[in-house]
């Protein structure tokens, strides 16, 4: 077997993993990534980016035909697709690959598996490898689609996220399973493409966000011809000799036909069968602390969806940043700080995760929401505003409509939370969380003046309806 030595290893080579490996890097250590399918993992291929290329033509085509003047425009489904396969590098991951032998990570081909204290075995086309590190070993698989146990689900050969993004044809009829974050996104795709979609959620669209969310995107979604159903159970799906796929419905006798059903009822971490199952809970989670080293062990990490803390891109990034961190000063024999907000520790993981979800209209929101924060016994005050009622929101669109809620927390007079929906607020978020972060007293905010007339002008409304 061919055995090699490096400081490093890190399992899996998506966003988070080359953010740990390059991360140690930069540091002064050496770092063998390993990966078994693409290099670049979901995000780039079968999530982030594919799926808002897919989303934005229609966002974009949306926002001219709100503004009095313009008129036509359609979509071309065919272009649309083929944007999307730009986005994707057209599922080649040579530019990734380029990019970690810029960075000086080595790269190993296989499915890794820890096999005793700092040793990871590479099953690879070409043989195994071993793989033994100095300092670490960092899991950074991410997760995988959830499928319900649904009668027949699994045998009728559903979409999964995945198939979604990568469509190559769109569906006369789709049906889609869920009602979280990829559920009303692929809704929305297919809708603008074409598509006659039926939304069919168990619960109230995108729960874990402030109420008003996913009511306003479910009117949305409705008022562009797709069937929203809520409290919606399948109890039996079938795929005919037509290929036509029937999803009947416990409190419906009436079965629903699509060519195609997406199921997106959420994702469960990859974290099994990699040689970890020790630290692995019943409820397939581990037990990390804020470095993101795993609690009772001196060299094994978890990051991104596998740490299941803080299941997003951009968090898995921020999370393999502090660990990569952490593992450098740990190799160099330093004292690290563990204290709140130090360099080393994942602190935002617990209040501070912003989360833009592409619809139309687009959902943000950073922080806690009004419940959580009377959850955490929190003093806290939610304060609302019509976005629609400020100057520059009439410019953007005419008849612009949207709503903030900032959550304060009124024992430090600090936000703790934001949640926006309306047409691009994607982008006003990140002023909401340097707010939080930065744990900002609202009468120093008072002092941030909002240019005007922009959308941003919401803070000025937000503050004065606070009482400044």
């Amino acid at each position: 077997m061919d055995v090699r030595e490096t400081d490093v290893v890190v399992i899996g080579a998506g966003p988070v993993g080359e953010n740990v490996a390059d991360r140690v890097v930069r540091g002064g250590l050496r770092a063998a990534i390993v990966e078994a399918e693409l290099v670049g993992g979901e995000c780039s291929y079968w999530a982030c980016m594919p799926s808002k290329a897919l989303l934005r033509p229609g966002a974009a085509l949306r926002a001219a035909q709100r503004v009095a003047g313009v008129t036509g425009g359609a979509l071309d489904p065919e272009a649309v697709l083929a944007r999307r396969d730009r986005f994707a590098a057209e599922w080649d991951d040579t530019g990734q690959v380029r990019w970690l032998e810029g960075a000086g990570i080595e790269l190993v081909r296989g499915r890794g598996s820890v096999t005793g204290e700092r040793r990871v075995r590479v099953a690879g086309d070409d043989g195994d490898v071993e793989l033994r590190a100095r300092h670490a070993v960092v899991i950074a698989t991410g997760s995988a689609p959830r499928v319900p146990d649904v009668p027949g689900l699994r045998a009728a050969n559903p979409w999964t996220s995945r198939e979604a993004t990568a469509a190559q044809r769109v569906p006369g009829r789709l049906a889609v399973l869920g009602g979280g974050v990829v559920a009303v996104e692929v809704a929305t795709v297919f809708a603008d493409l074409g598509s006659t979609v039926t939304l069919l959620s168990r619960s109230p669209l995108l729960r874990s966000m402030e109420p008003f969310v996913g009511e306003a995107v479910r009117d949305a979604l409705r008022e562009r011809g797709v069937e929203v159903r809520e409290d919606a159970s399948p109890a039996e799906v079938s795929r005919g000799s037509d290929g036509s796929v029937a999803i009947r419905l416990a409190d419906d006798a009436d079965a629903v036909i699509a060519d195609e059903l997406v199921v997106a009822t959420g994702r469960e971490p990859r974290i099994r069968d990699i040689g970890i199952d020790d630290a692995v809970g019943d409820d397939d989670s581990v037990d990390v602390d804020d470095t993101m080293r795993v609690r009772g062990s001196e060299w094994l990490y978890v990051v991104g969806d596998a740490a299941a803390r803080a299941p997003l891109t951009h968090q898995g990034k921020y999370e393999a940043r502090a660990a990569g961190d952490a593992i450098v000063a740990r190799a160099r024999g330093e004292r690290l700080d563990g204290e709140r907000w130090a360099r080393h520790v994942a602190t935002a993981d617990h209040g501070a995760v912003p989360q833009v979800v592409f619809t139309d209209p687009e959902a943000a929101s950073v922080g806690l929401t009004a419940a959580e924060a009377a959850q955490r016994g929190l003093r806290a005050r939610a304060v609302d505003y019509d976005l629609g009622a400020v100057a520059g929101a009439g410019l953007l669109a005419d008849g612009y409509a949207g709503h903030v809620r900032a959550v304060v927390d009124e024992d430090r007079g600090v936000l703790v939370g934001m949640t926006l929906v309306g047409p691009g607020v994607g982008e006003l978020l990140h002023a909401a969380t340097i707010a939080i972060v930065g744990e900002v007293p609202l009468a120093r905010l008072w002092h941030a003046v909002p240019a005007y007339p922009t959308l941003s002008e919401f803070w000025l409304r937000l503050l004065e309806e606070y009482g400044l």
